[in-house]
């Protein structure tokens, strides 16, 4: 079932299924998007800060972001784009054999006063690996349509 503008309730909460990260995929976004020794070259990432390869903090969104989709928490019936990021923060580093899973809240929810037919949502999203320990956070406002009539 898709969420609509008025499935978004301030307080709401929900959690958005799993995702398995490998050093192939790691390697393949790092090249393509941000090539830093650290996200493409395991040997070097050794002697890297962070002691072996890590993903991309835009990789990270990424894979956030594809959960809360996947699993409906946006979905192309209602979404009709992001406004913008209030913040975001990578905690801890993401590695290879990481299972990902991802929490969302929504924080606010305001109806447009000059387009009837959508409002604003701010979600908070945090990602968690499976120790239960926070790697991303951010607050994302989307623009979501209203229920048909």
């Amino acid at each position: 079932m898709p969420y609509f503008f008025e499935d978004y309730i301030p307080g709401m909460e929900t959690s958005f299924g799993v995702y398995d990260v490998t050093a192939d995929e790691i390697i393949e976004f790092g090249r393509r998007w941000d090539p830093q020794p650290f996200h493409v070259d395991p040997v070097a990432a050794e002697h890297s800060p962070f002691g072996g390869l890590i993903a991309s903090g835009w990789h990270t969104c990424g894979m956030a972001m594809k959960l809360i989709v996947d699993h409906g928490g946006i979905a192309p019936e209602s979404s009709m784009g992001g406004a913008g990021l209030r913040k975001l923060s990578w905690e801890a580093p993401v590695r290879p054999g990481d299972r990902l899973r991802v929490v969302v809240r929504v924080l606010e929810s305001r109806a447009s006063q000059s387009k009837p037919d959508r409002g604003s949502v701010v979600l908070e999203v945090d990602a968690f690996n499976q120790d239960d320990r926070r790697v991303l956070n951010f607050e994302l406002v989307g623009i979501i349509r209203k229920k048909p009539a």
